[in-house]
Formats: structure tokens, C-alpha cells, sequence
């Protein structure tokens, strides 16, 4: 392969065998599809626009801040000619999830931050799969991304063939149901896109259906003021009262529109040692996480993708769940021990809790 630097002239041929290449050695790198789009978003951008314009970003200011810009690569990147997108199956072998969510003492976190921060591992393969091209294609544009910054990564990914878009806003595929991760290289080699899938959900609303707090409010569309994850993830402040009960154990995350997904059937166990799980946080207590000092918080979760959250808001959503759970000597004990924690924030969800259980602070 001749380098293709800027001024480069090369054949159809030559791009589509770098294409190939390309997608061969992201497998190498623990990738289970690569695909290529050709950075088209045009079409998304007025439900992107109605989508902010309805407020349904929350506190996400970033997502408005870019606003339309997140559906246009070549403002965003100058120079962006394709966006070369890989998958990566995180599904751990752990405890059923249903089993968890019907287990009121024990806390559901969203099967994708059982392992490691998957930030760091993605960014890491797309950064070495870069390398690859430069050491074969000689110096190129490109840009790598992993939720670190205003991309639309679902949408690309179905322009590059990797899946359709659900009803419930996440990228499913055939093959592997929606348990991956998605990340990004955009780059200014003119490599041949990939054609999209046809779309398969047909006329399926379960993950609608399941959706503990209602906030998938259409096909297609979220309010992520309403979604658990929003809210104990993004949601920096108090959870909203009336949605708490709604919350149930979900601590970090919600994972019931997948959950329920007839195609997550085919969702494959992740080989990535990475996302394994850590901490026994795929069936562990309420109680037994609530009793962790932010020292232990700091020493268990560094390197999680929950550890991003912090303490306090990590023991806010841990209060909520204990205020959901069964009533026990264990629960009221756990609650009371932290009645005067040094958070207003924790001690605002911990009073909540109590009073769930009929219990009042002296």
C-alpha cells in the first residue's frame, strides 16, 4: 500500500483493501465489528433539534452546547471525510439481572460498569488501531473518540452498517443484541462507507413498556430528566422526589430496556478481562455498599466508570435504593448510621429513606 498522505493519488482498489485491513485488525484489538460511515448526519438533525428544543437533555448543557453541531463531523473535526466506528461487546458473566431487580435488598448497577472504566479500555484499542493505519498509510487526519465529546455514535454506527437504531434510542444488531460499547475514529482517509441494516424491531414495544420511570416517551425518543440513568449518573443535585420510588435498586444505571429486548438473546458473554466483574457488584447488598467510607469508595472503584460519580452521589443513589428495599434492622441501622453525613446531599436522600420506612430523625 503506497502511503497516503495529503496530495496522495489512489485507486478505489487500494481503499477498499485498507477498508479491510482496517476492519481485520480491530478484531485483533478485541473489536467484534468495525465498520465504515461516511459521516452523513443530515438526516438526524431535526429530531436532534426538536430533541433539545424540548428540554429532554436535562442538565447535559454540553449536548446543547454543540447542538447541531453533534450531527455535523466536519465542523467538529475539519477535515473529516469518514468515520470509522468499532463495537465491543461488554457483557459480563454474572448474576442474572432480572434476578437482581426483583431483589429489593440487593443493588442492580448496569452491567456495563461492573468491570473496568470502559473509557479508558476503548480509547485505547481506537488509539492503537490508529497507529496501525499511520505505521501503513503514513501520517493522517484523525481524531479518536470515546463519549469525549458531542458525537452521535449511535447514528454513525448505523450509517457504517454496525446495527439500527431501537425504540429505545440504543444501537441493536442481529448478532449481538445492544450490550457493547460503540467508539470513534474520525478520519480524512476517503475509505468506501459501509451500507446500513435494515431496521428489525418491527412492531416490539417492550423496552417502552419496561421502562421503570416512563422516560422512553416515544419510539425513538428519550426525556432523560426521567431516565435512571440520568439520574444517577449525569444528575448532579437531588433525585426528584416522585421519581424515586420508581427508581427502585437501580444505583448506577438501568439496564430493563435491554433487559427485556428479544434481541439481547444473542448478546454474547465479553472474552475482555477488563469487564469482568469487580467487587462482587453484580449481586451485592444495599447495606453492605452504604457501609463502604469514601476511602474504601476511593480504593474499590478506582479505575470504574462509577468512580466518575464520586462519593456522594454514589451514596445518594445507595440511599434511594435502601429507601425502595424491604424493612429490616439492617436497613434502618445502615440508614441511621449516615442520618448526619457530612453531604447535605447524602443526608437529604438518607431522611427521604427513613421516612419511607417509617422512621423519623431525633
Amino acid at each position: 500500500m503506497r502511503p497516503m498522505v495529503q496530495g496522495t493519488t489512489v485507486t478505489t482498489r487500494d481503499l477498499a483493501a485498507l477498508a479491510a485491513t482496517i476492519k481485520a485488525w480491530g478484531r485483533e484489538l478485541g473489536f467484534q465489528a468495525v465498520g465504515v460511515a461516511d459521516g452523513d448526519l443530515s438526516a438526524a438533525e431535526p429530531g436532534l433539534a426538536a430533541w433539545l428544543a424540548h428540554g429532554f437533555h436535562g442538565e447535559m448543557d454540553y449536548m446543547s452546547r454543540h447542538g447541531v453541531r453533534r450531527a455535523r463531523p466536519r465542523e467538529l473535526v475539519p477535515g473529516t471525510l469518514r468515520v470509522i466506528t468499532a463495537r465491543m461487546d461488554y457483557r459480563p458473566d454474572a448474576a442474572d439481572s432480572s434476578a437482581v431487580l426483583v431483589d429489593g435488598a440487593k443493588a442492580f448497577v448496569s452491567r456495563y460498569a461492573l468491570g473496568r472504566d470502559y473509557h479508558k479500555v476503548l480509547r485505547a484499542r481506537l488509539q492503537s488501531l490508529a497507529d496501525r493505519i499511520g505505521a501503513e498509510v503514513g501520517e493522517f487526519g484523525y481524531r479518536v473518540f470515546t463519549d469525549s465529546a458531542p458525537v452521535m455514535e449511535v447514528d454513525l454506527a448505523a450509517r457504517a452498517g454496525l446495527g439500527w437504531r431501537g425504540k429505545h434510542t440504543l444501537l441493536l444488531a442481529r448478532e449481538a443484541g445492544s450490550y457493547f460499547f460503540l467508539g470513534e475514529i474520525y478520519t480524512d482517509l476517503p475509505l468506501p462507507p459501509d451500507a446500513p441494516v435494515d431496521e428489525h424491531c418491527g412492531t416490539c414495544t417492550k423496552c417502552i413498556d419496561a421502562c421503570p420511570t416512563g422516560a422512553i416517551v416515544a419510539p425513538f425518543r428519550l426525556d432523560a430528566r426521567r431516565c435512571v440513568s440520568y439520574l444517577t449518573i449525569e444528575l448532579k443535585g437531588s433525585i426528584p422526589v416522585e421519581l424515586r420510588p420508581l427508581i427502585g435498586n437501580r444505583v448506577y444505571g438501568c439496564d430493563d430496556c435491554q433487559v427485556v429486548c428479544p434481541w439481547n438473546r444473542y448478546a454474547q458473554v465479553t472474552g475482555e478481562p477488563d469487564f469482568r466483574v469487580r467487587n462482587g457488584l453484580d449481586a451485592i447488598e444495599l447495606v453492605d455498599l452504604f457501609g463502604w467510607t469514601e476511602a474504601e469508595f476511593r480504593a474499590r472503584l478506582s479505575g470504574s466508570a462509577i468512580f466518575r460519580i464520586g462519593y456522594a452521589r454514589w451514596s445518594r443513589n445507595l440511599a434511594v435504593g435502601l429507601g425502595n428495599a424491604p424493612s429490616s434492622a439492617r436497613v434502618l441501622a445502615a440508614l441511621h448510621a449516615r442520618a448526619d453525613d457530612p453531604s447535605p446531599l447524602v443526608r437529604e436522600h438518607v431522611a427521604w429513606a427513613l421516612s419511607r420506612h417509617g422512621s423519623v430523625l431525633p
